[in-house]
């Protein structure tokens, strides 16, 4: 999509999205408006070719066309990485090793990753959570703390360029840490509450 807005800061970046269905709708939607809003790219990448079923609290969702196959997709080319939850999408993609590679790229290069609600189990499989203070959905917080990480319960947790939140209801709180991450580096100290 074009960006609506452009500055110095936020011209040409582009933010990856990876996703497969099952993903818990209002945990993109409402990021990817607020990223765009900002003047970002946003790409959704998933390893299905050419569209993913979102999960509306209980029932299915609303599908969306996917940018480009997980295949296709070179990490590189991204700035940023946003991760939604869900409890079918993570549980997925962490069986898929081009889908782990792909996260740990942005680990690897120290680039922005978000993660909300259940995607943190992601970030598990990616072996990238060791010593991150990080939140997530109360029931992985074990799972995490097992991996080496320093789970906390709040609304949103900055650890460098990790940003993670608990569930849909700390979207705003979410969507702002990360849009001061992406802009400048701009961080609010290591936690944001």
């Amino acid at each position: 999509m074009t960006p609506q807005r452009q500055d110095d800061n936020t011209v040409e970046k582009k933010i990856a999205i990876l996703l497969t269905d099952g993903f818990e709708e209002v945990e993109m939607t409402e990021p990817r408006k607020a990223l765009e809003a900002e003047g970002f790219q946003t790409h959704l990448i998933s390893p299905k070719n050419g569209e993913v079923r979102g999960w509306d609290e209980t029932e299915w969702g609303n599908t969306f066309p996917t940018d480009l196959p997980l295949a296709g997709a070179d990490p590189a080319q991204y700035d940023a990485l946003l991760l939604p939850g869900g409890v079918m999408n993570p549980d997925t993609l962490r069986q898929d090793q081009q889908a782990v590679r792909f996260i740990q790229h942005f680990f690897e290069t120290r680039k922005p990753v978000a993660a909300i609600c259940h995607a943190p189990i992601l970030l598990i499989e990616a072996d990238v959570v060791r010593g991150k203070e990080l939140t997530s959905f109360p029931s992985i917080q074990t799972d995490l703390r097992n991996a080496g990480a320093n789970w906390v319960d709040r609304e949103v947790v900055t650890d460098g360029n990790l940003i993670t939140s608990r569930n849909p209801h700390d979207i705003p709180a979410f969507n702002q840490a990360f849009i001061n991450v992406l802009k400048e580096g701009k961080r609010v100290g290591s936690t944001v509450a």
